[in-house]
């Protein structure tokens, strides 16, 4: 289909998972604040938004050196990983998910997903939309991905799942879905448009990069990037 002109017409698309796709950004900022609030610490936005995307490991160093934290990183990863596993699998699917993923799959372009989680935590968080999430391929879990060797902001969690496509397309051809600043720029540094879906709470002055910024998924129009519109 011929593009309206407004952005580079692409042909295979890459989504990020947490925050896009499902609902598991709320569930993040409750946890993070159980586990730092027994030391007087107050988990915020300004922390939050510098995390988001960042692969498991680099998260926990992060958050431990950013407040001080008296605890190991393997006390981090423990404790949160239990109460991912408690609360993780109650995940929603974001409005307009379902709805653009399905139609890009209907229509054959080839989707992609890219998530700093690792394959254990990915398992949790999809609990319920074990169907839903067999509609991309490839998934990359760059959180245990061992091609992945550095998290978002680098061009890695993009780079590696468009190699990943049978056909091996430029990173030009394939537009990126990202809701964290980190992601945008990792998308943008591996060469690829991307559309920006912020949390509510996000600060807009860190949502100036993306190619688009859409308040929701629901707001996407598929042929401004040439791809097929939606069926009237």
């Amino acid at each position: 289909m011929a593009s309206t002109g407004k952005y580079k017409p692409v042909t295979h698309v890459i989504f990020d998972m947490d925050g896009l796709l499902l609902d598991t950004e709320d569930i993040y900022t409750r946890v993070f604040q159980e586990l730092v609030a027994p030391y007087g610490k107050t988990f915020d936005w300004t922390i939050k938004a510098k995390m988001m995307g960042m692969k498991p490991q680099q998260g926990a160093s992060y958050l431990i050196e950013t407040l001080d934290l008296p605890m190991t990183e393997e006390h981090y990863h423990e404790w949160t990983t239990k109460r991912y596993a408690e609360l993780m699998p109650t995940a929603e699917l974001l409005p307009g998910a379902e709805k653009v993923v399905r139609h890009l799959h209907k229509h054959k372009v080839p989707i992609g997903l890219s998530t700093g989680s690792d394959a254990e935590k990915f398992n949790t968080k999809t609990t319920n939309h074990r169907e839903f999430f067999k509609l991309f391929d490839p998934l990359v879990t760059c959180g245990s991905d061992p091609e992945v060797k550095h998290g978002k902001p680098h061009a890695d969690a993009f780079l590696v799942p468009a190699t990943r496509f049978p056909d091996k397309p430029n990173p030009a051809q394939c537009l990126a879905f990202e809701d964290s600043p980190n992601g945008v720029n990792s998308a943008l540094n591996a060469g690829m448009q991307v559309v920006m879906v912020p949390h509510p709470n996000l600060d807009r002055s860190l949502c100036t990069n993306g190619t688009l910024v859409l308040n929701s998924l629901e707001d996407f129009r598929p042929e401004e990037f040439g791809l097929p519109a939606y069926d009237s």
